[in-house]
């Protein structure tokens, strides 16, 4: 009787063992360089989370920021700020707000 053939194994070429660190670093290069380049995940959320519905007298507000719809938020917001430097959100559909918006957008300051 013939004694049976020896095993064969599978052993990985010698190559892409010294290869995988390598390959490794470069795909952890390349991960880095396309995640420099997102925006935060902070940014990438509506920035009120809850709107002042109650008028706030035009001569309080110092500054009124609109940021429109987008992938980042489905609602526009509208953010004033005071003459002390407190930033509150606005209900965008609140009447007195539209009429803000609309002086604002149309130049009038009337």
């Amino acid at each position: 009787a013939q004694p049976p053939p020896p095993a064969r194994t599978m052993s990985r070429p010698r190559s892409f063992a010294l290869c995988s660190p390598l390959l490794l670093l470069l795909l952890l290069a390349a991960c880095a360089a396309l995640c420099r380049g997102a925006p935060m995940a902070g940014e990438l959320r509506c920035q009120c989370l809850q709107t002042v519905t109650g008028v706030i007298p035009p001569k309080r507000i110092a500054h009124v920021e609109l940021i429109p719809e987008g992938p980042h938020c489905g609602v526009p917001e509208v953010i004033a700020t005071t003459k002390h430097g407190k930033k509150m959100c606005l209900e965008p559909n609140a009447p007195w707000v539209k009429l803000i918006l609309k002086k604002i957008l149309t130049g009038s300051t009337k």
